[in-house]
């Protein structure tokens, strides 16, 4: 799965065509699916601008879905995870032009140190699609098994954004 989202990813990356993203003040709000080897669930990112290329935001993440892991269910704790990011909005850097956001970035989160990479198209004004692949860059816990693995994996989110 793995091999397959990652190209699907770069693609909408490429093949959009136009910028989102305005700067200071703007904020964005996403809700999308969540994908990781043995789980899903539902994603909820928001961004702020910083600057002309730069915002910081917040994720959230709830596996609706996890695989029992020997006979044990995952609890809450298993389940959910929470990020701090920091996003480079390069849209108007590659001059893709104005309904798209281009943006690679760094996370912090429970489990691990990471880095995104993902991408914004507006159909309007206010609401659009956006795609977004999550990796770890450091795990916490060198020796990651069991629920541990969930949120703490290559990740790959698919759904709606919204200008606000």
């Amino acid at each position: 799965m793995k091999k397959l989202l990652l190209p699907v990813a770069l693609a909408f990356t490429t093949l959009a065509g136009a910028q989102a993203f305005h700067g200071k003040g703007d904020t964005k709000l996403q809700i999308g699916f969540n994908g990781q080897d043995n789980a899903n669930g539902i994603t909820g990112t928001v961004d702020f601008g910083l600057g002309k290329n730069l915002s910081y935001g917040f994720s959230a993440t709830y596996l609706l879905g996890a695989d029992d892991i020997a006979g044990e269910k995952p609890d809450f704790g298993d389940r959910a995870d929470l990020k701090v990011r920091l996003n480079a909005n390069i849209g108007d850097v590659i001059g893709i032009g104005e309904k798209v956001d281009v943006y690679p970035g760094l996370n912090l989160g429970l489990r691990n140190f990471g880095g995104h990479v993902g991408a914004r198209y507006f159909f309007t004004e206010g609401f659009g699609i956006y795609s977004e692949v999550l990796f770890p860059f450091a795990r916490y816990d060198s020796s990651v098994h069991g629920f541990d693995h969930y949120n703490n994996q290559f990740t790959f989110q698919i759904g709606a954004s919204f200008d606000l």
